[in-house]
């Protein structure tokens, strides 16, 4: 059986990020930059501009996000932070227009991005990542967590790459529940400290 350990996203750990990045999906173009930046900023980066962002984000006193470990080998990420340090959530309609909770509260905090390496997934890295993010979370200060699964039971098909947002039954496995549904797959789900 294997070991999962998760650790924070920490200065000597940004390659850990880097190859939990690039084990497929958009992770590597990306660079956990979508929730940080305005789509107008984001457009106008490059890649080597957001691994540059992502490596700054590393160096400031809250981690960025958080690394899976299997057997030592890092294999899944998580972006977890207060929703403020993580603008376009804000500026996202169907997010502002539904979210119970107000935008401009630091103790609420949002689950946003998963990012596991095609050979590690299948192993429950989601689930171990999404209670490590609440952990991590509640123990900075947050009230609230919310998330913006993908319910991959609706219906309709979904492509990998969206799942970057996680899916659904992830989060519900977890106690989170629904505050809103704004498609047919996607969901707003929230869970109070």
């Amino acid at each position: 059986m294997s070991t999962i350990t998760i650790e924070p996203a920490t200065p000597s750990r940004f390659d850990d990020t880097e190859l939990t990045l690039t084990g497929g999906g958009d992770g590597g173009s990306c660079q956990c930059q979508w929730w940080m930046l305005t789509g107008a900023q984001f457009d106008a980066t490059t890649r080597s501009e957001r691994v540059e962002l992502l490596r700054e984000q590393h160096e400031q006193t809250l981690a960025p996000g958080l690394i899976a470990y299997v057997d030592g080998e890092a294999a899944g990420w998580v972006k977890v932070a207060p929703r403020t340090a993580q603008p376009r959530l804000a500026r996202t309609r169907a997010y502002a227009q539904n979210s119970p909770e107000p935008f401009d509260d630091p103790n609420v905090w949002a689950v946003s991005c998963f990012s596991v390496r095609r050979e590690h997934r299948g192993q429950g890295l989601n689930a171990a990542l999404l209670e490590a993010a609440v952990a991590f979370a509640k123990n900075h200060g947050a009230r609230y967590v919310e998330g913006y699964p993908i319910d991959t039971d609706a219906g309709e098909k979904v492509s990998s790459n969206d799942l970057f947002h996680g899916a659904l039954s992830t989060f519900e496995a977890a106690g989170f529940r629904e505050v809103a549904r704004h498609k047919p797959t996607r969901v707003i789900v929230g869970l109070d400290l």
